[in-house]
């Protein structure tokens, strides 16, 4: 992604990002010969839609892009591949952060998944545009490329080994303290639910837990669900719900990018990172309908279903998580088919208890084209969730507000006094638009971590 953003070029044709309502007057400063030739293509600078101006001899010199102020993260990003492949810069004078924008969706849209199939087309490269903060394009462009590549891997090369090797090598490129847990150890060191979700599968479950930064600084705790593959466990998913489970480990793979990028920036927080890596499979010694588990609280959760598994192995981490008495405990999950329901795939659900974190990420969401959309911690439907032989159920036997007891389940396990943000994705772009193909997106890891920079950087106040 970040190779195709290049040093200075004196061949590079220029770029000129234009609005509608601004393209007559870009136009009259260009020459005869390619006013002429926008005119005669009835070119009237709709965002997104670009015109390729040539010189008298017929060479390319120069390409209009539309685009509306406030979207330039995306106004390039269908260039890189629609253009010819070779040398181009961004003209005009930009402000550092439209700058920086512009260049970050250049970079998004030269992502391809090529583990299995090889790209057969040259990307086109932009010269990086002045002002543009590119430690900034770096860290977000990276993040971005390392959770869309791990959600993208099928679940037979991105089981639990798998993801916790990812998170190793993470953790090792930035000397963080890594360890795992595998297996009966899980129950041994009293994480049982993760253990009981996980145990029918070939590839033992296991928990990740990493750590990075200064002790002394703000504790920022991340606890991802790593669900490799979702059979449903014995409530089996139809065909078609069990289709796209491979992304059933998107939260995990979206935080790994996030701390990725905590970590490139050298944000001054002590990061902790906890996956529960597991795969829902089917077999003689899977958890029932009906069984009772105990958590890692000490609680105990009636399974009303089997196929409600995320829940059961982010209790445990978050319980945990919760002792260190964070300054930010956050989690995601594609924990609820009830989010996609009321906001479609485009759009995480959030849930929070602190109303003044969740409308300062709802702010950076909108402003990092990257929104969320915010869900009440509705208190009267705990009751939908309770069970008449254990402490909680697993799941609500009404069907009604399932993304709302979900994240009520959640946090009756989250401690008092402890910040927390719970986001509901999909971690799926179901079609392909500039800068963001189909498959695998870290939706939210943008305005997270604007959230973050902002409450935790050396700026913060």
């Amino acid at each position: 992604m970040l190779d195709h953003l290049i040093a200075a070029r004196s061949d590079a044709v220029p770029i000129l990002p234009v609005t509608e309502e601004g393209l007559a007057a870009a136009l009259a400063r260009l020459d005869e010969t390619e006013r002429r030739w926008a005119e005669s293509t009835r070119y009237v600078g709709e965002a997104g839609k670009f015109a390729l101006l040539p010189d008298s001899a017929g060479k390319l010199k120069r390409v209009l892009i539309g685009f509306r102020p406030g979207e330039e993260l995306w106004a390039l990003a269908a260039l890189p591949d629609a253009l010819p492949p070779g040398a181009y810069s961004l003209e005009g004078q930009h402000a550092a952060e439209a700058a920086t924008r512009f260049a970050l969706g250049w970079a998004l849209g030269c992502y391809a998944f090529t583990r299995y199939r090889a790209r057969d087309k040259a990307w086109a490269d932009l010269v990086w545009p002045a002002n543009a903060d590119r430690g900034a394009v770096e860290r977000l462009a990276r993040g971005t490329g390392l959770a869309r590549d791990l959600i993208n891997t099928p679940a037979a090369d991105m089981g639990p080994p798998e993801l916790a090797e990812a998170a190793k090598a993470l953790a090792a490129r930035h000397g963080a303290r890594y360890r795992v847990i595998i297996g009966e150890d899980l129950l041994a060191q009293n994480y049982p639910a993760i253990h009981t979700v996980g145990r029918a599968a070939e590839k033992p479950p296991r928990l990740v837990d990493f750590t990075w930064g200064d002790e002394a600084a703000p504790k920022l705790t991340l606890v991802g669900k790593g669900v490799c593959f979702d059979s449903g466990g014995l409530d089996l998913k139809p065909s078609g719900g069990m289709r796209l489970m491979k992304k059933d480990m998107g939260g995990a793979a979206t935080l790994l990018g996030l701390a990725s990028a905590i970590m490139d920036a050298k944000l001054p927080v002590r990061l902790r990172v906890m996956l529960p890596a597991v795969e829902n499979a089917v077999a003689g010694n899977a958890f029932r309908p009906l069984d009772i588990i105990k958590t890692r609280k000490g609680m105990t959760v009636e399974v009303g279903n089997t196929d409600a598994e995320g829940r059961l192995v982010l209790c445990d981490a978050l319980f945990e998580a919760c002792g260190e008495k964070p300054a930010l405990l956050i989690d995601m999950a594609t924990l609820t088919g009830a989010a996609r329901t009321a906001l479609g795939p485009e759009l995480p659900a959030l849930f929070a208890n602190d109303d003044a974190i969740a409308e300062e990420l709802l702010r950076f969401g909108l402003a990092e084209s990257d929104p969320l959309w915010r869900l009440p911690l509705w208190k009267p439907y705990r009751q939908m969730i309770v069970s008449p032989i254990a402490d909680l159920n697993n799941v609500s036997e009404s069907g009604f507000a399932g993304a709302i007891t979900a994240a009520l389940y959640l946090e009756a396990f989250i401690a008092p006094g402890t910040p927390w943000l719970h986001i509901d994705t999909y971690a799926w772009n179901q079609k392909s638009r500039p800068g963001r193909p189909e498959g695998g997106e870290a939706l939210g890891l943008r305005a997270l971590y604007a959230l973050i920079e902002h409450r935790f950087g050396r700026g913060a106040r």
